[in-house]
């Protein structure tokens, strides 16, 4: 899919698109390459992206890699001896230990030369490639030039700076300086991080669903605070179209259960709900009137005051009927749920199994990762 016109994004519909991009892109660099990632699996896309990366280092290009812990949990650390002995640096985020394992980088990101970067919901793993439709997750992420890309650079440098998670004394103005806005123009980057408060991704998309009169969001895990739910369903009553594209299909069935359990009410204040049917629904976009999300994180607890997340927030014209192109073609592989469906089929098991799912991932696992990020040594 070509840039926009007067636009510096590309979308990325699948992994077929995504891909091969950024290996290109890898193999067009010349000063340095910066890839972060949750998951990075060994297998045959692993093996394309390790050699791309040690393919950049053998010809003097600075390689840096940066991935989670428990993202990474199977990936012996020997996968990546081969980009090691070529001069190339990988770290591992958060090193696990029962002290701080609930804190997590959800990020995405691949920055080249300060020239290029891609963001999105892609991890590099078996499961991302394919069309979203006759095989592989159906996902979504863009690729930038110029614009905010600079800053997407140093975001990637202090991350890699606390891959082994040792925060300052002072945990509130650690927190401040990794949970950022910043503004180009028309873009916003939106950084978020773990701990209580002012989340810019949060803030950020409330502030537009106020005043909202037209609503698209996709998203694989939908856990909504009540604040996000009350402002979703008001711009429904006042007469706004409010649009929800959620997973017929999830790798996440505890996620999928909670999420399906906040389903009724929005239903009866006039939101739609659709479920996407051919794959793992993964991509992650949020088109509120002429703003336009996309990056990494989801409308849950996890990504909204948990995980480290990035998200890019674009306002124009163009690029939101660019995205809303873009949702119509995933509503066309998806299913409408209805208040009567749910009243055929629902059982007092189901609602049982939602509603323990929901306390799980709305109260346990919050506080959880609440009392780690408390306790964290300096």
């Amino acid at each position: 899919m070509p840039l926009e016109p007067g636009s510096n994004w590309k979308w990325m519909r699948c992994g077929d698109e995504v891909f091969p991009a950024m290996l290109a892109a890898m193999d067009a660099a010349q000063e340095f390459v910066s890839l972060e990632s949750y998951i990075f699996a060994a297998g045959d896309l692993g093996q394309r992206f390790l050699q791309a990366l040690v393919r950049a280092a053998r010809r003097g290009v600075r390689v840096r890699v940066l991935v989670d812990a428990i993202g990474c949990l199977t990936l012996p650390d020997e996968f990546w001896s081969p980009l090691r002995t070529a001069g190339g640096e990988v770290r591992v985020f958060n090193p696990l230990t029962l002290r701080r394992f609930n804190i997590r980088n959800h990020r995405k990101l691949l920055v080249c030369d300060n020239r290029v970067a891609f963001i999105g919901g892609f991890n590099i793993a078996p499961e991302y490639e394919g069309d979203g439709v006759t095989r592989g997750w159906r996902d979504l992420g863009v690729q930038m030039c110029g614009g905010l890309v600079d800053d997407l650079a140093a975001s990637f440098e202090e991350m890699f700076a606390l891959a082994e998670f040792r925060h300052k004394r002072l945990p509130r103005l650690w927190r401040a300086r990794h949970r950022k806005t910043v503004q180009e123009t028309d873009e916003v980057l939106l950084l978020g991080g773990p701990g209580r408060g002012r989340n810019p991704i949060r803030r950020a998309l409330m502030a537009d669903l106020r005043k909202a009169t037209r609503v698209q969001i996709s998203v694989p895990y939908f856990l909504p605070t009540w604040r996000l739910r009350r402002l979703l369903a008001r711009a429904a009553r006042r007469g706004g179209r409010v649009q929800l594209l959620l997973p017929g299909k999830s790798d996440v069935a505890v996620a999928q259960l909670a999420g399906r359990s906040l389903y009724r009410r929005l239903l009866r204040a006039g939101v739609e709900i659709y479920e996407y049917q051919p794959q793992v629904l993964h991509a992650k976009l949020f088109v509120v009137d002429a703003a336009v999300y996309v990056g990494s994180a989801n409308i849950d607890p996890r990504s909204l005051s948990i995980n480290y997340e990035l998200m890019m927030q674009r306002q124009d014209a163009a690029t939101a009927a660019a995205a809303r192109q873009l949702f119509a073609s995933l509503l066309t592989q998806a299913r409408p749920v209805s208040r009567e469906e749910l009243r055929r089929t629902s059982t007092v098991w189901t609602r049982l199994k939602e509603y323990w799912a929901y306390f799980f991932l709305v109260r346990v696992d919050p506080w959880i990762a609440r009392q780690q990020w408390r306790t964290l040594p300096p």
